[in-house]
């Protein structure tokens, strides 16, 4: 007992390094799942799954703004969900508002699809891009596209700084 007594802050040491040991060899590990193409899948980036519908108070907002916009002549129709997705290409470093609209122009609305161009698609699109000539491979907008496809946020962060 005197020995406890004696060595009572090694003691505590001794057990709150045994404890961190613990912890660093038998914590959980993260998964990650090798895929076909040439980034892994990790649990994190799972995509959700879509909403079953809009509901009642979607209905009756929607209704409701079909109204107003027949009162006041606006365009208020918008895509409902289902129809065509659209991603916020502004996400992408490099892309603002113009070069979005752009995008949406030549038909490119989800990162899905600029993530699946060729090099050979690439130089076409950049034909028809105008005054935005050359910034698809300059920005690496193809490369960021990917990440943001697969919701890779961590990666698309430590290759291109904060979103």
């Amino acid at each position: 007992m005197e020995v406890v007594h004696g060595y009572w802050p090694a003691i505590i040491v001794a057990i709150v390094f045994l404890l961190i040991l613990a912890f660093l060899i038998f914590r959980p590990r993260q998964r990650v799942t090798l895929t076909d193409s040439k980034a892994p899948v990790r649990p994190h980036m799972q995509q959700a799954a879509p909403r079953e519908g809009r509901g009642i108070a979607g209905e009756a907002a929607a209704a409701t703004s079909d109204v107003t916009g027949e009162i006041i002549n606006a365009p208020v129709h918008r895509a409902l969900e289902g129809d065509v997705a659209r991603d916020d290409l502004c996400r992408l470093k490099g892309v603002g508002p113009k070069f979005a609209e752009a995008l949406h122009a030549a038909g490119f609305t989800t990162f899905n699809q600029i993530a699946g161009l060729s090099s050979v698609e690439i130089e076409r699109l950049d034909e028809q891009l105008g005054g935005f000539r050359g910034r698809i491979t300059r920005d690496r907008v193809v490369e960021q596209a990917d990440y943001l496809a697969r919701n890779d946020i961590d990666g698309f962060e430590q290759r291109f700084g904060k979103l």
